[in-house]
């Protein structure tokens, strides 16, 4: 098991690889690897990102196959189904670390920007949004404010993460990837 703050630096670390153009970890895809993991997983971050198809995960920190514990939904809210999946993870394989990723210029805080009518289930994600984005904001800014809510909404919604937070044994951190220059900042 890996101590949050030591997840977080693979995190960075992977990152600025990604970003610069210096990837390491090809080679985690293949036959070997696959192998590896039939016999379990210890996924060492759990990310609760954006389902956009820019923004893939285990490409942008530079991991391989069963480092991450990666759920995606569109505008990365927290919702009942989406806090047991990561309280799975904490529970389960040990993760120490939970990241909200955000992404700019996402289309599902930008269109709860806008406001309107939506069709179908939409408005199910609007209402996981629409509280977290401040008067006047610009679509980054909401971005910003998106991923600083969710992170708290996730704290609050769950006491197996509010325990661990507690005790010291788990962090949740929020953070928002660059669409633009490929890097993750960490907000909040």
């Amino acid at each position: 098991m890996i101590p949050a703050l030591e997840a977080l630096e693979l995190l960075r670390a992977g990152n600025r690889r990604f970003a610069t153009d210096a990837s390491i970890h090809a080679s985690r895809t293949g036959p070997e690897r696959r192998g590896q993991l039939t016999r379990g997983q210890e996924p060492f971050a759990v990310i609760l990102g954006c389902s956009d198809s820019r923004v893939p995960v285990e490409i942008i920190f530079d991991q391989g196959l069963g480092d991450l514990f990666v759920i995606r939904v569109a505008g990365n809210v927290v919702a009942p189904s989406l806090v047991g999946s990561v309280e799975f993870a904490a529970e389960k394989f040990g993760t120490r670390l939970v990241v909200v990723l955000g992404h700019t210029s996402c289309g599902a805080v930008a269109a709860a920007h806008a406001g309107g009518a939506v069709p179908g289930q939409i408005s199910s994600l609007f209402q996981h949004i629409i509280p977290a984005i401040p008067e006047g904001a610009s679509v980054n800014e909401a971005v910003e404010a998106n991923v600083r809510y969710q992170v708290e909404a996730l704290s609050r919604s769950s006491t197996v993460i509010r325990e661990a937070i507690g005790n010291g044994t788990a962090a949740v951190h929020g953070a928002v990837y660059g669409l633009e220059d490929g890097r993750v900042r960490l907000v909040g």
